[in-house]
Parts: structure tokens; sequence; C-alpha cells
């Protein structure tokens, strides 16, 4: 099913001038890695200790933007640099893992969205990127499949974090948005799981 993931060239085609001066200046990927983890998190407990504060939401559709400008800085650096390492790869997945939590869990302190499905979201969301992991354990490539990947969630997340920021009234969309994406990542989970079989079994054959 089709992803803003399939955007990704044209983003890295942007970006690569800065990357090369990041190069030239000695930016390591793992550097750009552990800087976007740690943003995120300090955005997302900041929020989280000032909910009241609805300005703050604002930060996480501006933050995350950002924040998919330096996953694919970090990505380009490892593998157009030579830097690409193991502990690379262990940051790359774990970090995104850390920093999706912390930017969605603050939806989860609003009045208008069930901690109980926010949550449930996070765990769904870090099971979709496990099982796109898991194609590598089968002998296929990462998977990267939506219908609702990181970069999707990104923009969902981000239109929810803008629209609490301006004030706009409750509607009865909001009620329902976060099961909504919870069968959406539930989904993402089986087409990446089912898409790794099917790579694993074409490779085999």
């Amino acid at each position: 099913m089709p992803s803003i993931y399939d955007l990704k060239p044209r983003f890295q085609a942007l970006l690569r001038p800065l990357v090369v001066r990041l190069h030239a200046a000695g930016v390591t990927a793992n550097q750009v890695t552990l800087l976007a983890c740690l943003v995120s998190v300090a955005i997302g407990v900041a929020i989280c200790l000032a909910p009241e504060r609805r300005s703050l939401f604002a930060l996480i559709p501006l933050w995350m933007l950002l924040r998919m400008g330096l996953n694919a800085i970090d990505g380009m650096l490892a593998r157009e640099f030579s830097q690409k390492s193991p502990l690379g790869a262990y940051l790359n997945e774990l970090t995104d893992l850390f920093s999706d939590a912390a930017l969605y869990l603050p939806f989860a302190v609003l009045p208008h969205f069930q901690p109980l499905w926010v949550c449930a979201a996070i765990g769904l969301a870090m099971a979709s990127e496990y099982a796109g992991v898991l194609g590598l354990m089968v002998g296929a490539s990462r998977r990267y499949d939506g219908p609702l990947g990181k970069s999707d969630r990104a923009l969902v997340f981000g239109v929810l974090g803008l629209a609490i920021a301006l004030g706009l009234p409750p509607a009865a969309w909001q009620g329902w948005i976060m099961p909504a994406l919870c069968l959406l990542l539930a989904l993402t989970v089986v087409n990446r799981v089912r898409a790794g079989l099917a790579e694993s079994r074409a490779l085999a054959a």
C-alpha cells in the first residue's frame, strides 16, 4: 500500500548538499541519531509536564518535520560516507521507538483522547517497526510497508498537535481517531509480515 515513505528519494536529494557539508564538518550519523532522540524526549516530557499550555503542542509538528530531515540525514551519512556500523544499526531502530513514544504520549494527558487508546497506538507503532526489522531475520529486507509507517504517523500526529495548538474546538472525530490509528497500525504490522514472508519465499525459490 502507498506510504509517505515512497517520497523519501526526493527528500534525500534535497538534503544531499547539507549532508555533504555536515560530513565535511566532522558530524557523524550516530551523533545526528542521538540528537534527534534527545530532542524528541525533551519535547515530549516538556509537554507532559505542562499540558495546559496548549501552545506547546505546536512543537510537535515543527519537530516532526525537522526530525524527518535528521532521520534522512543520519541514513545518508551512514550510507554515502562509510559510517555504517553495528552500533549505528541499533541506535537507528531503538532511538526511533523512544522518540515516537515520547512524542505520542502527550496526547494521553488531553481530555479528548482516551489514554488507553493512545498507549495502544504507541505499542502498535513499536510492533510495526519490530515487524519491519524482523524481515531481516527471515532473509528479506527491512520492511517499510504502510499504510501507517513512521512518516505517515509523523504527519498524523503533527496535524493533531497543530490542531490542539491552534485551540480548535473538540470534534466528534477526536473520539475515534486513536482507535482508527490503531486499526491502521495493526494493518501495517500484517502487511509488513506478509511482505517479508513473500520476499523471503521469493528469494528462496
